[in-house]
Order: structure tokens, then sequence, then C-alpha cells
């Protein structure tokens, strides 16, 4: 399989394609049958693509971004432990418990969380609500 980089002449969309050999493509492209998905053009040229290399530094290019991932996972991981053991959760509740806390004369002295659409998160930020969003990784790593 080869993955060529292709350009439409017509309407200058570049995307790319799949293709089983490099044959392959050119008997396409002879028959007329490579066409442009946005203008239905057959004008359709390969464009220069780089290389992907495989080299010693490669193999440390993706043990650093393996690297990076994990300690990013395990910071999420840390947050959402220290928020499990000094927040009540409230599943989709959110909204309607962040403002009942709010709204009260009597606050409650433990914060809460739990899920709530884009809406509801506008929503109590306009009534003056604070709330956050933080990335949640579901699974049992945590």
């Amino acid at each position: 399989m080869i993955k060529y980089s292709l350009v439409c002449k017509k309407c200058d969309l570049t995307f790319e394609s799949w293709f089983a050999n490099s044959k392959e493509y050119e008997k396409l492209k002879k028959k007329k049958l490579l066409n442009c998905h946005s203008c239905n053009s057959i004008e359709i040229e390969k464009s220069l693509m780089a290389p992907n290399l495989i080299n010693k530094n490669s193999d440390k290019k993706t043990n650093k971004e393996l690297k990076k991932y994990n300690k990013i996972k395990k910071r999420i991981n840390e947050y959402q432990k220290f928020i499990k053991n000094n927040f009540k959760y409230v599943g989709d509740n959110f909204a309607y418990e962040a403002r009942s806390i709010h709204y009260s004369e009597k606050k409650k002295e433990k914060g809460i969380y739990g899920t709530a659409s884009k809406k509801d998160i506008i929503e109590l930020k306009e009534e003056g609500i604070d709330t956050q969003m933080i990335p949640w990784i579901e699974g049992k790593d945590n």
C-alpha cells in the first residue's frame, strides 16, 4: 500500500488517498476514475510528500511522546483521586445541585462534581456560578 498526497487543479483542495501501488494510481488516473470529493473534477495530480523515515531518532521521539502522555495521564489521575476524596459526586444532577448550593442561604462546605452538558455549563456561568470542566479518564486505572 502507498499513500499519496493529491491536489485538485480546479479547486486547489489537497487530500490523501491510499493505493495498492504506484501502478494502481496511474491506472486509475488514466481511466479518469480519480476525482475531487469537493468539486468532482478529474484534474487530480500527486503533490510532494515528505517520506516517513524510520531511524534511531524516530524511536526516541515516540518514546518521548509516550512518556509525555503517561505523565499527563498520571496528573489527571491524581486530580481525579483528589476530587473523588474531597468532593461529593452528584452524577447527572450537577447543574441542579450547583444551583441549589449557589442560591441556598446555607452554603454546603463540601464541593460537588458530576456531569453536565455544555449548555448547562454556559447557563451556570451566566448565573454567576463558578464551574470548571476537567478531562476525566474512565477505566480500571482509576
